[in-house]
């Protein structure tokens, strides 16, 4: 069965060659990778096209003009070939056993399995885990994944990708976010309790620059109301949603309490 390891880049050589080195390494070989590049400036799309251009497993492509990370990421899903896809980050990288386990653990009862991660230094070098990963319930029609419990590596049936109505390529923050949502509307979610992944916490990553921070706010409101009106949702916790001018605070603050931090540990 094929892998799709799904890549959206833009001016990242240098941490990318840390994501290239994970791939080569993988215990499951039957993969492809599509790497979309949204138009860099630094030359570094060159580059990696110099670095993979003897491997015919990698596809790359690069858009006309800087079309932004949703754009981009809808871009790498559509052109995906294999049964089961999966993004990674350039600045990030895989464990080696990261595809093999995953493919071991889709079957017919799910569309989506995800893992533990490492959060990582600037020189890649595992910190922690990250602290909420954990097995979501399935089907709970107010399962907004708040917390981030489902994340990082999340791989997902292409079948199912194609019964959402896709990534939203205008969104430029909370893209993966958006996506998780739509796929948990689709079928179950299953956990991997080993980290697969390894999260670079540098500067100039997407989710982390303070001046981002606002819009991906922003964003990641949006991404809960529009995930609401697709479930018919009016209300949380008494309150209604258009009444509601920050859903992420709000949601956080709600689900932060005493009794709900200890059903999470059973659900």
């Amino acid at each position: 069965m094929l892998f799709s390891i799904l890549i959206a880049h833009y001016n990242n050589y240098n941490y990318f060659l840390d994501c290239y080195k994970s791939i080569m390494s993988q215990t499951y070989q039957n993969f492809e990778v599509v790497l979309v590049d949204d138009h860099s400036t630094d030359g570094s799309y060159e580059k990696i096209r110099e670095l993979t251009k003897d491997d015919s497993r990698f596809r790359l492509f690069q858009n006309d003009e800087n079309k932004g990370v949703g754009f981009t990421k809808k871009r790498c899903a559509e052109l995906a070939k294999g049964e089961i896809c999966g993004f990674v980050d350039p600045d990030d990288a895989l464990a080696n056993n990261a595809l093999e386990i995953s493919m071991k653990n889709h079957t017919e009862n799910n569309v989506v399995t995800y893992s533990q991660f490492h959060l990582c230094d600037d020189a890649l070098k595992p910190l922690r885990l990250f602290q909420h990963s954990r097995q979501v319930k399935n089907g709970n029609k107010n399962f907004f994944n708040i917390f981030l419990e489902a994340n990082h590596f999340l791989t997902f049936k292409r079948s199912a990708y194609e019964n959402t109505s896709g990534i939203d390529q205008n969104l430029t923050s909370a893209v993966d976010q958006d996506l998780y949502l739509k796929l948990y509307e689709t079928g179950n979610f299953i956990f991997i309790k080993e980290p697969l992944y390894y999260y670079r916490l540098h500067e100039k990553g997407v989710s982390q620059e303070s001046t981002k921070k606002e819009k991906l706010n922003h964003n990641w409101h949006q991404v809960i109301l529009n995930s609401a009106k697709r479930r018919n949702i009016d209300t949380l916790y008494g309150k209604k949603i258009a009444e509601i001018e920050n859903l992420p605070l709000f949601l956080k603050t709600k689900q932060n309490n005493m009794w709900t931090k200890i059903m999470r540990k059973f659900l």
